[in-house]
């Protein structure tokens, strides 16, 4: 069986990311169509917050994602700094507007959900603090990127920067759990006994979430690649200045 680090080689990673970018886009393509549609116009409104509760099919992903993204930044940039392969720091690199634009989705879809549930559009909640954190490390990450000219440099600093994020990724998840006070509700989808959500909702839920994922797979393997091209072009252009 070959060795999952071989892909760390971008010419391999390049032919294995040809394929399977355009299937999980397509795959990706037709979960969050089924899922929304299914979820927005095939499910009765909830007893308590009417029809209001099917943003649950975009927030739940949305910020699902925006976790998970960091998550994967922060495992690609310790490879990065352990294992020094440039593939990790540019799917890193890659990942960061993805997952920014999926807390940012997380945070307004939320203050919508809010508004009529809660009466305001925002609250100190912690949770929605933490996430509003969250989203302004992803500013700062792809801001670092871009301030630093050195590549190998800017994934150092920016690998660090992740590992410090994590906390609030940590948190954007837990608070609830860490907090009893707030506004949020508990987490919607859980592995402890006892029915959180009725399976009219779960499944199209299901289907959007398995869609999101996919999709942050597709467009960090867009990303990914349009990293290493845009690598080998200043490499090429740095030789022919040498030469000249």
């Amino acid at each position: 069986m070959a060795s999952l680090w071989e892909y760390a080689n971008p010419v391999k990673f390049m032919r294995l990311s040809g394929w399977l970018m355009p299937v999980s886009a397509l795959l990706a393509a037709g979960l969050i169509v089924t899922g929304l549609v299914w979820g927005f116009f095939f499910t009765e409104a909830d007893y308590r917050q009417g029809a209001t509760v099917k943003i649950i099919f975009l927030h739940v992903p949305a910020a699902l994602m925006a976790i998970n993204a960091w998550a994967m930044m922060l495992i690609a940039s310790l490879i990065w700094l352990v294992r020094r392969h440039h593939v990790s720091a540019l799917a890193a690199k890659a990942a960061g507007p993805i997952g920014a634009t999926m807390t940012l989705i997380a945070l307004i879809t939320g203050a919508i959900w809010g508004q009529p549930m809660w009466g305001t559009w925002w609250e100190w909640d912690p949770r929605l603090t933490s996430f509003l954190i969250l989203f302004l490390f992803y500013l700062g990450y792809i801001a670092l990127w871009s301030a630093i000219e050195d590549a190998d440099t800017a994934a150092d600093l920016t690998a660090i920067l992740c590992l410090v994020g994590s906390v609030f990724a940590a948190l954007s998840r837990y608070a609830a759990l860490f907090w009893n006070q707030g506004l949020h509700q508990g987490a919607s989808l859980s592995v402890a006994p006892g029915t959180r959500m009725d399976w009219a909702y779960k499944a199209p839920l299901y289907l959007c979430m398995a869609g999101f994922g996919l999709l942050f797979l597709a467009l960090v393997l867009a990303g990914t690649r349009t990293e290493i091209r845009a690598r080998r072009a200043r490499a090429l252009m740095t030789r022919e200045r040498a030469r000249a």
